[in-house]
């Protein structure tokens, strides 16, 4: 009987849960909106149920702050998130004890840099971004992720306010930080700015380019602390076929040739995984990885 493996990518507004077979096709996938974490929790370990023979383990990459300490006590918790109800949740645990094999736990945006990496030849050290309802980002380096205690929080570094939120004392949506990279360029800034939902918001608004400008300085965040080989935002922000353009040319303003990278468009990209997979297809190969341990 050949082997089947989980993945569960636990976004803040939807689950979506697949399994794959052993070239990390996708045998079947489902998706239903985050509620409580009790009835989530319940649809996710019901899809699993039904491939329990074969499934040899299950990656789980979830919205955070998430703890990823084997040795912690939390381990496998969702920790301080603001979304209701979902605060010291112990997602792990509440999923892997109707199971009797591995799970692995990392963020969503690790799990799409995982599957980032290993679609792009040649490529071991890359850095992915969400620009979504929240922003997030996975590191990879030489195939590993980039953390110690814990998980990176690249979304809540700290950017330079751009003049037209200056102006109109614009500091974020983020309910911790004022000025932080989530608070000024996730989706829900921008209704925030203009009272206009983004994907209503027309291509030629200014808004795009203050926007872009926060977008850049997080590539040139992520240049020059992990000097990667690419950089790949994903979510539903740079779903926009025009942001890409912007993101670039702001870039190279902001970077003022400081330090060789390689072509924009080869360096500054989108996934390359299409209906954002790349988290399934990461969590099929975490998965394995540590079946096989």
């Amino acid at each position: 009987m050949s082997k089947l493996y989980g993945s569960v990518e636990a976004g803040g507004t939807k689950f979506v849960c697949a399994v794959g077979d052993e070239n990390f096709e996708v045998v079947e996938k489902v998706q239903f909106p985050t509620t409580t974490p009790y009835e989530t929790v319940e649809k996710t370990v019901a899809f699993f149920k039904r491939f329990e023979d074969q499934l040899a383990a299950v990656a789980i990459g979830s919205f955070g702050p998430i703890d990823i300490d084997e040795n912690s006590d939390t381990y496998g918790y969702i920790t301080s998130t603001p979304k209701p109800n979902w605060a010291n949740v112990d997602l792990v645990g509440l999923i892997a004890k109707d199971f009797k094999i591995p799970f692995y736990f990392t963020t969503d945006v690790n799990s799409s840099a995982y599957g980032e990496t290993l679609v792009r030849k040649g490529v071991d050290s890359l850095v992915y971004y969400t620009i979504g309802t929240g922003i997030g980002a996975g590191a990879i380096q030489r195939g590993e992720f980039i953390g110690g205690s814990g998980h990176t929080e690249a979304g809540h570094t700290y950017v330079s306010l751009h003049p037209h939120d200056v102006a109109h004392e614009f500091t974020g949506v983020c309910p911790f930080h004022r000025g932080c990279l989530e608070g000024m360029a996730a989706g829900p800034s921008l209704e925030a700015r203009t009272g206009i939902r983004g994907e209503l918001i027309e291509k030629n608004s200014d808004v795009w380019d203050v926007q872009a400008y926060y977008i850049a300085q997080a590539a040139v965040q992520a240049t020059l602390l992990y000097r990667p080989q690419v950089i790949v935002f994903g979510g539903g922000v740079m779903a926009q076929p025009h942001m890409l353009k912007r993101v670039r040319e702001k870039f190279d303003s902001l970077l003022n040739g400081y330090l060789p990278v390689p072509d924009l468009e080869d360096y500054i990209v989108t996934p390359a995984i299409a209906e954002n997979g790349s988290a399934t297809f990461g969590n099929f190969a975490l998965a394995k990885k540590i079946s096989e341990r």
